[in-house]
């Protein structure tokens, strides 16, 4: 039997209309209430009418970005803004307006799943994979949501990703088919889905071409140029150094390509340096960098796509799409000496 706003009501000890100011965010309510009724709501599988439907509210013509502000480099990082764009060119011309949601929120009443999705805020949601959980995806499910996540979630869910699988193959396999034999990976956090799809793609190289693995030689961290310099003076100041390193990002690479400088290590007489990302300092560091192209302008696009088909009703069934990256070669690769 389906669960009505009098259960809630009853369930929560408060009256109907108390329930109908929580869903719209009452400023009348308490905190305290508000995080009470919503507890309840959820334990019960209730779902209100206007969002299980669409026809009991009127669209509110936007679409949230979910962003996490207290991580800059994905905020800052040139992709971020080609995702806007790409987003931007679907929507706007549809009548629809783009709006970055901020989910560093301490109090639970300000979770977005409260502040955009139950108070109807937004008519979609669009985020990252390191935002958008499999957790809160299966929530937004329940409560029939349209949203897509860039990046690869669960199979249930509507996503695009890049393969960066094969982008961790590719370029480990470039920099041994350049002559290096002794490859680092630098950069990536353990618990992010991104560091170990690409790390997946360096250690099946390597075991392809039965090259030795050192685990010394795989160091995590902060993706940025900060992190790449620390890795990089730790490892070129052993007798036994890499000679080539895979890159998390180009920023990683900036940082490597400093500490090779300041150690005198000649580029890429001595050490190879191969990066993800292409933008926006591979092609003009010192020198250049070899790098995967990433269009992340088509993952703005086809998210956008997707999530406007699913607003609209044209399409409600989740889907997924993986990307090829492109290899571009050039000099920080081009052999040892």
């Amino acid at each position: 039997m389906k669960v009505t706003i009098s259960d809630v009501a009853r369930a929560a000890n408060v009256a109907k209309s108390t329930v109908s100011k929580v869903l719209n965010d009452s400023p009348k309510i308490s905190a305290e209430t508000k995080l009470r009724v919503r507890e309840i709501m959820k334990q019960m599988n209730y779902i209100p009418s206007s969002i299980a439907t669409g026809l009991a509210r009127q669209s509110s013509h936007t679409v949230g970005l979910l962003i996490d502000m207290s991580k800059e480099s994905e905020f800052l990082n040139q992709f971020f803004y080609n995702i806007i764009g790409g987003i931007e060119s679907v929507i706007g011309p549809l009548g629809y307006e783009l709006t970055l949601c901020n989910i560093q929120h301490h109090a639970a009443e300000d979770h977005f799943l409260n502040r955009l999705v139950l108070n109807q805020r937004v008519d979609g949601i669009i985020a990252n994979n390191s935002v958008l959980t499999e957790e809160l995806s299966k929530e937004l499910d329940r409560l029939r949501f349209p949203y897509v996540s860039i990046g690869e979630l669960e199979p249930a869910a509507s996503w695009v990703d890049f393969d960066n699988e094969a982008g961790g193959r590719m370029l480990t396999s470039h920099l041994l088919q350049q002559g290096y034999t002794k490859p680092a990976f630098i950069g990536g956090e353990r618990n992010e889905r991104i560091f170990s799809r690409r790390l997946s793609g360096y250690l099946q190289a390597m075991q392809q071409s039965d090259c030795i693995v050192r685990q010394d030689w795989i160091v995590n961290g902060p993706a940025d140029e900060h992190e790449g310099y620390r890795a990089a003076l730790k490892l070129f100041q052993h007798g036994d150094r890499p000679d080539s390193v895979v890159c998390m990002t180009n920023y990683t690479a900036f940082g490597v390509l400093k500490a090779a400088r300041e150690l005198g290590i000649g580029v890429p007489g001595q050490l190879g340096v191969a990066a993800f990302d292409e933008y926006p300092l591979s092609r003009y560091t010192t020198p250049p960098l070899t790098s995967l192209n990433i269009d992340t302008f088509k993952l703005g696009v086809t998210s956008g796509q997707w999530l406007m088909d699913h607003i609209q009703g044209r399409c409600t069934a989740s889907r997924q799409l993986i990307l090829e990256p492109e290899l571009i070669p050039r000099e920080s690769t081009a052999g040892l000496l």
